[in-house]
Order: structure tokens, then C-alpha cells, then sequence
């Protein structure tokens, strides 16, 4: 049991707690102590701050025009649909890219402008411009070319495509390359001329475009009702591609999805109603778990196991029957993807272990199996880490060629550290989180080795032991209903903003444990500190059973959420982790 314990063990990094300073933020704000801990960690202290961060609104976004070239993008564009010439939009097979090319194409479609959608192939295109792509685009009428999610690394692609006699437009948030495309007619791009939320997504950038060409309309093509509906649309789907892209829930990321969370529930879209009845969640309160884990995996399918453009006319139609026909399609290729993703990670953590590339003097794990569908592998990396935590390439080989994705722990850049040993490779691409690679097999030695020896120069032994980042340490007396409740106003949770995570000592089990769950992996429990009683349940930690009974005191991580049945909320622990004394 010990070796076991050990393997999943965590760094707990608890905050200090001021108390002089708790006291000050409670009497200002009116909250419970825990809460207060809370903001002060966000650096959330005073009142009208405070009144933002736990009341945003759409009031909070930034105009469209804080984009030093919209300007120019909204001219170009107003200037190819008056001509009546067509308009081309390229988008990428993900949620964000799927979202972001929806909003433009919703757009379009409102004001009558003659215009169509291009998505390339995940597998048999890739990321991004390709000048095969941009011939059938030139080929069919196209005079403007407007990217969304891609094109602000693509020069030599957007210098073909005017070549073709094609305008461009890019709208994008990949980080840019020294040099943008200077045969662009505009860029759109959060990270330039000190736009105030650089940590945007593609369909925020996308929704911001629309928002700018709604207010060139207004009046002259488009009534106040018809701007208010293409935005408020245009901002269900910058949530989901917010969400999906996982940017930080901060600033005007904040105040987008605090919306679009009850926005997307009461939609009316056809879209949005099949995706939420066939994920289970209509007439339900959502939560960013829900677009993470139920709603983005169904989008995401769509480009995964076939081809994304699905996703998008699941997206822009009208029509009810179509839109369910889709959503149930999209659903059942989700739960084939599931499958898959569970064999090659059985398979790939079987390698991983028989080669020894779990052993701990070793920093990075690269595997090629064969048959691995090239749209889970990446999938399957992110599993990889969550069970060896190093950075990690997965790649499937057809004999000549292994092509795969690449993710990485917290901490190392892995584009960087792909980049150090690019002399092996075909192509690559991506950014500091996650990458694809293609090289050609016979390589691929060679550039393990060379990825290996960056990782030891660049991987320390702390770094991959896994964080608990922890609020502070309390006692179960500070949960109180009350404070269940203020914390629930924090939300929305996700990057940048996570749900808050506590410490408490001196903790002893009250009963015994129950094995819960269809695999009898989880764990149902009630705890007991000098200052109160709190029942818990710890997710796929049945392994810690033993341990708990022998226990007689010992410390927990916990997340205070309520525990939602037949209507009625209950507060509970959900355990992340324990420390026994």
C-alpha cells in the first residue's frame, strides 16, 4: 500500500493566512473569513473591486475598436459584401476555431452576404493554412479570406492566397511570430499594440469582429433586434471557445462566461438545445465543467473522428430536426472516441512501463505505437501526464512516418524543448502547452535522445512532483452554509481562477468509509476536527481505505461544494488529496 500511496503523492502549497488582514476584508466586504482568504489571494481587497470581480457583466468587455486595425478589417469586409463578392472564412477543426468561424458565418448569413466556411481536415491537413486549401478557396469565387483561430503564423500562405487574387483578413490569438503576414489587408490579434486582454481566444476575437460589424450595420441592414441577437449569440459561442481553449477566467474572460453559462442554458438556438438535451444538461444550471467535460468533448468529436464542419452547421442552423439528427451523430462518435482513447491509453501505459520510461531518473516520455487515431493521441498525452506526470509526445507510425501531439507539465515549455531538437523533424508546431510533431521513423531514436538530455537540462526533481496550490489551512467550523454560498459567487472556476482549495489538521474519521461507485473507486466518508463534522467523498481514492481506518489523525485538501440531489443542495468536502501525520 505504501509504494502505491507514494506514486500519487502531491507538494502542498498552502498559503499564509493574515488574520489581522481577514478580519479587515470581512468587515469591509461582509464575508466569512475562508472567502476572505480567498480574495485576498486573488488580490481582491477592496469594495469596488470586489463588487466587479463577484458581479461581472457584459459591461466589462472591451469595445471592439481597442483593436488598432478593426478599423480597416470592418472597411475591407463592408467594402467585399456591398461589391456582392464572396467572402471565405477558415477556421480550425477545434471548439474555439468551430465557435469562431460560426459567429462570422451567423454574420453573414444575417446581412445576406454571399460567403461559405472552410475547416481542414485534422488528419489529413493539420493546423492552419495550406495552399491546397487556398486554391479550392480561389478557385470557387473567393475575394476576401478572413482566418479566425489561425493565420497570424502563416506569411507564406497569406502571400499565396493575394497571389490567387484574394484580400485577407486575419483574426487569430496564437502567439505571433516576429514578422506578421504583411500582405494582409488587417490583423486582429490580442496580443498586439497593447490590447488590454491579450489572453483571448479565437472566437472572442471573432465575436469582437462581429460586434464591430453589427455596429457598421445597425441601421443600414440590420435592425437593434437583429445586432442584439447576433451578439448575444456571437457570445454563447466565445464562452464555449473560452472554455474549450482554456483561457484565464479573468478580466473580461470573467465577465464573457459569467454570462454565457446562463445564456447558453435558456438558448433558443436548435444548435445549443440538441447539444445540451443529447449531454444530458437541459433545464439544467451550467457550470464550466460542463462546457470543459459534456458539451466541448461532443464538438470536439466532430473534428476528431471525421470532419468539423459538421460542428459548425450543427452550430448555424435553424432547422430543429437537423440540429438533433447532429447532436445524437456527434454524441455517439464522442463515446466511440472514449473507447478509443481508453485502448491506446491501456496500450501506451503498458509501454510506457515495460520500457521503463516510468523509472524516476527519466524526464520526458515519447512513445509511437501503430494504429493510434491521430486525433486522440493528444488526448491521451494529457492521460499520460495525469498518471506519470512528465511532458509527454504520443505518436502513431505508419512505417515511415510518426506523427503525434505533445503536452507538458507545469512549468516546461514544450514547444521550446520541441524546438531544441527540430533539426530531426518534418514539421512541428504549437505553443507552450501542447504541440504536434511529424518525423519520419527512423529518426525517432535520435530524437528521444536529444528531447531527453533538454529535459534533464530543463526538468528539476521538483518540478515533477504535482502542486496542490491551497488557499489555506482552517478548520471545519469555517464552512458554514454561508460560506458555501459566498464561495459559489467566485465562480466561474477554471484557469486563472480555480476553485478554491483548502487544507484542515487534525482531522479523524468518523465510522467507516464506504466503496461507492459501479467499480467501487471512489470513497463516501464523514470527518470530524475539534470544531465540527463534514461528510466527504473522495473520487477514485478507494486506495486510501486501508489507510483511513488505520489512521487516528491526519490532514486533507478539500474543495466546500454542495452536493446537489432531488433539488437540494447539501454542503460537502470533495477530497483532492490527503497527508498522514
Amino acid at each position: 500500500m505504501k509504494n502505491k500511496l507514494s506514486k500519487i503523492e502531491k507538494k502542498w502549497q498552502v498559503k499564509d493566512v493574515d488574520k489581522e488582514k481577514i478580519k479587515d476584508v470581512c468587515s469591509q466586504l461582509g464575508v466569512t473569513p475562508a472567502v476572505a482568504q480567498v480574495l485576498i489571494n486573488r488580490n481582491i481587497t477592496e469594495m469596488e473591486e470586489a463588487k466587479k470581480f463577484l458581479k461581472p457583466s457584459l459591461k466589462d468587455l472591451i469595445l471592439p475598436e481597442r483593436f488598432t486595425q478593426m478599423e480597416e478589417a470592418v472597411e475591407k469586409i463592408v467594402e467585399t459584401i456591398k461589391e456582392g463578392k464572396k467572402v471565405f472564412v477558415y477556421g480550425d477543426y477545434d471548439v474555439d476555431g468551430i465557435t469562431a468561424t460560426s459567429i462570422l458565418c451567423r454574420f453573414f448569413d444575417a446581412v445576406g452576404a454571399k460567403y461559405n466556411f472552410y475547416i481542414p481536415h485534422r488528419i489529413e491537413e493539420g493546423y492552419g493554412l495550406n495552399t491546397a486549401a487556398l486554391d479550392e478557396i480561389a478557385q470557387s469565387g473567393a475575394a476576401l479570406l478572413i482566418t479566425v483561430d489561425c493565420g497570424v503564423c502563416s506569411s507564406k500562405e497569406v502571400d499565396y492566397a493575394v497571389h490567387l487574387g484574394m484580400d485577407v483578413v486575419i483574426t487569430d490569438h496564437h502567439v505571433p511570430e516576429e514578422k506578421l503576414p504583411e500582405a494582409a489587408s488587417a490583423v486582429i490579434h490580442p496580443m498586439l499594440d497593447d490590447y488590454p486582454s491579450p489572453k483571448s481566444c479565437g472566437a472572442m476575437v471573432a465575436m469582437k469582429l462581429a460586434w464591430a460589424l453589427c455596429e457598421e450595420y445597425r441601421g443600414s441592414g440590420l435592425s437593434d433586434k437583429q445586432c442584439r441577437d447576433l451578439l448575444l449569440i456571437s457570445t454563447d459561442f466565445a464562452s464555449l471557445g473560452t472554455v474549450a481553449d482554456v483561457m484565464p477566467l479573468t478580466g473580461e474572460n470573467r465577465s464573457l462566461i459569467s454570462y454565457g453559462l446562463n445564456s447558453l442554458r435558456l438558448s433558443s438556438l436548435p444548435g445549443i438545445r440538441a447539444l445540451m438535451n443529447a449531454a444530458g444538461l437541459s433545464g439544467k444550471s451550467l457550470d464550466t465543467f460542463d462546457l470543459s467535460f459534456r458539451i466541448s468533448p461532443m464538438l470536439n468529436a466532430a473534428g476528431r473522428m471525421g470532419h468539423a464542419r459538421l460542428a459548425v452547421e450543427l452550430l448555424t442552423t435553424d432547422n430543429d430536426i437537423r440540429a438533433l439528427r447532429i447532436a445524437e451523430y456527434l454524441k455517439e462518435q464522442n463515446n466511440q472516441r472514449k473507447k478509443i482513447e481508453k485502448r491506446i491509453l491501456k496500450e501506451a501505459s503498458h509501454l510506457i512501463s515495460a520500457t521503463g520510461l516510468d523509472h524516476p531518473d527519466r524526464r520526458s516520455i515519447i512513445i509511437a505505437g501503430e494504429e493510434w487515431h491521430l486525433g486522440i493521441v493528444g488526448i491521451v498525452a494529457s492521460r499520460i501526464i495525469e498518471k506519470f506526470y512528465k511532458p509527454t509526445i504520443l505518436l502513431n507510425s505508419d512505417g515511415k512516418l510518426s506523427t503525434g501531439s505533445a503536452r507538458t507539465i507545469e512549468g516546461f515549455n514544450i514547444l521550446n524543448a520541441i524546438n531544441a531538437c527540430s533539426d530531426h523533424l518534418v514539421k512541428f508546431g504549437g505553443h507552450s502547452e501542447a504541440a504536434g510533431i511529424t518525423i519520419e521513423t527512423e529518426n525517432l531514436p535520435r530524437f528521444v535522445e536529444d528531447f531527453e538530455e533538454y529535459a534533464k537540462e530543463n526538468v528539476s526533481d521538483d518540478s515533477l512532483i504535482q502542486k496542490l496550490e491551497i488557499e489555506g489551512w482552517f478548520g471545519i467550523k469555517n464552512f458554514s452554509p454561508k460560506t458555501f454560498q459566498q464561495l459559489e459567487k467566485i465562480a466561474p472556476f477554471g484557469k486563472g481562477n480555480p476553485r478554491p482549495l483548502f487544507a484542515a489538521r487534525g482531522i479523524r474519521l468518523e465510522g467507516s468509509p464506504q466503496k461507492i461507485g459501479a467499480a467501487k473507486e471512489h470513497l463516501r466518508f464523514v470527518i470530524r476536527d475539534a470544531g465540527g463534522r463534514m461528510p466527504c467523498v473522495a473520487f477514485k481514492m478507494a486506495s486510501y481505505y486501508n489507510k483511513l481506518l488505520e489512521s487516528d489523525y491526519f490532514s486533507v485538501a478539500f474543495e466546500p461544494i454542495f452536493n446537489e440531489y432531488n433539488g437540494e443542495k447539501r454542503p460537502q468536502f470533495v477530497i483532492r488529496d490527503f497527508k498522514f501525520d
